[in-house]
């Protein structure tokens, strides 16, 4: 497994996107990578969503109350 392509990407962030260097080094990998253009963007999970989840997956209370 390869790992990041640290020159590359900080090139790419600091000359690039005229990021300095703490700014640089905040960003989380899927930031930098939204940043870029790369990516699908996708949005998180809507609240419709979690209900559905809730209902299809209830917590279940044990006789205890936990």
């Amino acid at each position: 497994m390869a790992g990041f392509d640290w020159p590359t990407l900080m090139r790419a962030g600091m000359k690039g996107l005229g990021l300095k260097p703490w700014e640089f080094w905040a960003l989380t990998p899927a930031e930098l990578q939204l940043m870029l253009g790369e990516g699908d963007g996708t949005k998180p999970m809507g609240r419709e969503r979690l209900t559905e989840l809730m209902s299809a997956f209830p917590d279940e209370m044990r006789g205890d109350g936990t």
